[in-house]
């Protein structure tokens, strides 16, 4: 019996239990970074579709966002996204938006963060003639919440 085989053997069995990825990506193939996943495409979709009542749907009652800013005036929150959201869709035509998620860090106390790139690019008809584009590295937060992933901030 030559140590040749074995030492194959070993090293398949190895290669076996390690991580396994989402195609494509280095996130974990996992049932949380699935579910985390699927709703940053939702969130990706309800922008696409200028739909504020997906997009609120999708975030979690404590959402706040503070824009990047110290202002409190421009800040979301769960109860102001139906307000915000609807005359911000109304004066953007063909907006399109693509995210690549870099990473998803899933804690032990369900919280989740992910940082994404994030391209976009909009039309403002009557107040600007060429598209808009923008791109950027972002970070959004989520917490499970009765079984279900909710963005608590990073709009």
């Amino acid at each position: 019996m030559t140590v040749r085989p074995l030492l194959v053997c070993a090293l398949l069995v190895l290669a076996a239990c390690g991580p396994r990825y989402i195609q494509g990506t280095q996130i974990p193939d996992t049932n949380e970074s699935r579910a985390i996943l699927k709703v940053m495409e939702q969130y990706r979709v309800a922008l696409e579709a200028r739909n504020a009542k997906a997009i609120q749907q999708l975030v979690s009652k404590t959402f706040h966002d503070n824009g990047g800013n110290e202002d409190p005036r421009d800040d979301l929150t769960y109860d102001n996204l139906p307000q915000t959201l609807p005359p911000l869709f109304a004066r953007l035509d063909s907006p399109r938006v693509d995210f690549e998620v870099r990473t998803v860090d899933v804690k032990r106390d369900d919280v989740a963060t992910v940082i994404y790139y994030w391209n976009a690019s909009w039309r403002v008809p009557g107040l600007l003639d060429k598209t808009q584009r923008t791109s950027e590295l972002e970070q959004m937060v989520l917490q499970k919440e009765e079984g279900q992933w909710r963005i608590v901030s990073g709009l």
